[in-house]
């Protein structure tokens, strides 16, 4: 674990769009979000939610156990911190403002308008995980555990790009920081070489993952443990 450092608390689910901007849910549906300061790491915010995306800006969306879509506003002086979205989502990740994706039940991919009174467009492909990066990239499983990261974007017939590997969950902070877990909860990186796209990090089994777009990496296991990665900085 040299390369993690245990935070106290305990979480199910975590998304990090920085360094600074943390957000986290328990499994009572809890929410949380980091305090930037590790003797008191939590601050629970007003809600209930299943899964959480988080961006770089500061953007942070929800979906809650109903599959109802949230974004928070609690930061704008709203009597409410959550803004119902219309829509149906399992998963969501934020990767900014602008970069938002989630997928349904039945695996169908979500990308946002940016328009709250039609804010969903559809993607053709079907994944049960996706990750957004705060500058545009997105990543996704599927429920075979292959791997696809999207174009999308750069006129490609498919949108989806096939990558080698086999993952469960996936997080995306950036181009070059990406991350995920296999079916046994063990800890990949992207090595931004498609050729041999994946380097095994040491650390705890892991339950869920996390990717800022400044190199920031989290990782919660199955007992709701919360470590941050520190294998990038000096010893």
């Amino acid at each position: 674990m040299a390369d993690w450092v245990k935070v106290s608390g305990g979480l199910s689910a975590i998304s990090a769009g920085s360094r600074t901007t943390v957000w986290g849910v328990n499994a009572g549906a809890a929410i949380y979000k980091y305090s930037n300061y590790d003797g008191a790491p939590w601050v629970n915010v007003p809600g209930g939610l299943s899964d959480i995306g988080a961006g770089a800006d500061g953007t942070v969306w929800g979906v809650n156990g109903g599959n109802q879509i949230f974004r928070y506003a609690g930061d704008q002086g709203a009597p409410d911190p959550w803004v119902s979205i219309t829509g149906s989502l399992v998963r969501i990740d934020a990767g900014s403002r602008t970069n938002v994706w989630g997928v349904d039940s039945a695996s169908s991919i979500y990308r946002y308008t940016n328009l709250d009174s039609k804010p969903w467009i559809k993607i053709p492909g079907a994944l049960s995980d996706i990750g957004a990066g705060a500058d545009g990239t997105v990543w996704g499983v599927n429920a075979g555990n292959q791997i696809f990261r999207y174009t999308g974007d750069q006129g490609s017939a498919n949108p989806w790009e096939s990558i080698t590997g086999s993952l469960v969950r996936i997080a995306v902070g950036s181009r070059t920081n990406v991350w995920g877990i296999d079916t046994a909860g063990s800890i990949y990186r992207y090595t931004n070489n498609d050729a041999s796209p994946w380097t095994k990090i040491p650390g705890s089994t892991a339950a869920d993952i996390a990717a800022g777009a400044d190199g920031n990496a989290w990782h919660v296991n199955k007992a709701g443990e919360i470590y941050r990665y520190t294998g990038d900085q000096p010893s």
